[in-house]
């Protein structure tokens, strides 16, 4: 009877650890997730006079939408980052690779529709269109120009968010100052099936059997929706090979989602709508960006132009938004080649994005364009 009590406990203590285990995790997340701006600090760690640390919602054509304005000194240019990803904020990944843009600009680091902090599980989805994102982008800008007393904004964009900027800039290019794009998308089914040959190639050199196989197994040529057996490998191939987020991120888990829990800026609610957000806008979104010829929708862009790319980027293609932008018509254009850089250059080479701002963007130039 004394033995079967003592499995008895046993049992019970092996059934009562995954528990505690997720009671601790639990608790160190809510310790990480005080959900507060931090504000911006001189050497000796004091808030710096005049800059701005917010986190704050704004209706947004009729719907509450989120986003941290960050700057040393407010009376700076402004700059709205229009993220990349469907629905993936980026601004929790600033802590881990800053880009130190807050020291020349007031930076509105918007939260789009329907994701991260402008995640609501009952937002009518009929709304999360790229029509309506393009819209929602013109009207945060109208918001920026009215609140900090300015004719014109910085516009940039990231990835995905190109594809939504690009086309903001176009309906209304009298609201910015420049245009700049990070890993500027053009046709993306396009860039996705460029990935998927360079991807092959490369595991067959290093005779990684596993990635080859898995890799043909998917069927080819790529359409629209990918299938799934590729969108089940893409991320991790790229990231395995130095062509996804950054160079140096080998892994989406490790370099994005651990990120987003540990930045101290979000709550335990709001980290996870970012993941939640990010599904939503996949499953509106993702086939239409992918779908979309962009080139031959924006042709002409009635301000400067400045596209940023890393050698290396696979997860937008390089050489796709090369062709782009030679043909689209700017008064001002400038195409500046990052060669440390894969998919996110403002992360990865921040001292070369601050001297591209500085030199040209600022003042309307392209000294430092590798292509004019």
């Amino acid at each position: 009877m004394a033995s079967v009590r003592r499995k008895g406990r046993i049992m019970l203590i092996v059934m009562l650890i995954p528990v505690f285990c997720l009671l601790v995790m639990f608790g160190v997340l809510l310790f990480l997730s005080p959900g507060k701006p931090e504000p911006l600090l001189t050497e000796n760690g004091q808030p710096i006079v005049g800059s701005i640390s917010e986190k704050l919602h704004v209706n947004i054509n009729g719907v509450d939408q989120g986003m941290f304005i960050k700057g040393k000194n407010r009376d700076n240019p402004v700059l709205l980052f229009v993220h990349g990803g469907t629905g993936m904020p980026e601004y929790f990944l600033a802590r881990n690779y800053p880009t130190g843009i807050e020291d020349y600009f007031t930076v509105c680091w918007w939260e789009r529709r329907g994701a991260g902090l402008s995640y609501r599980s009952k937002i009518p989805q009929d709304t999360i269109t790229v029509e309506q994102m393009v819209s929602d982008t013109l009207e945060v800008a109208n918001y920026l120009r009215q609140r900090f007393h300015k004719d014109k904004v910085f516009l940039m964009a990231h990835s995905g968010g190109t594809f939504i900027a690009a086309q903001a800039a176009a309906r209304s290019p009298e609201l910015f100052h420049a245009y700049v794009a990070v890993g500027q998308m053009s046709f993306q089914l396009d860039s996705e099936r460029t990935a998927y040959e360079y991807m092959l190639r490369k595991f067959k050199e290093m005779g990684n059997k596993s990635m080859v196989r898995r890799l043909e197994e998917v069927p080819t040529p790529l359409s629209v929706p990918l299938p799934p057996s590729y969108m089940a490998i893409r991320d991790k191939a790229m990231h395995r090979l130095g062509v996804g987020t950054t160079r140096d991120m080998k892994s989406v888990i490790s370099g994005v989602f651990l990120a987003s829990l540990t930045n101290p800026e979000y709550t335990v609610g709001e980290k996870l709508n970012i993941w939640r957000g990010k599904m939503l806008c996949d499953r509106l979104l993702w086939n239409t960006m992918l779908s979309t010829d962009l080139s031959k929708q924006v042709t002409r862009l009635d301000l400067p132009v400045y596209f940023f790319h890393g050698q290396y980027d696979y997860t937008v293609s390089y050489s796709g938004a090369k062709s782009y932008f030679e043909m689209i018509q700017a008064p001002v254009k400038g195409f500046y080649t990052f060669e440390k850089s894969a998919h996110s250059p403002l992360f990865e080479e921040p001292e070369k994005v601050k001297e591209i701002f500085q030199v040209d963007v600022l003042v309307g130039t392209n000294r430092l364009s590798d292509i004019l």
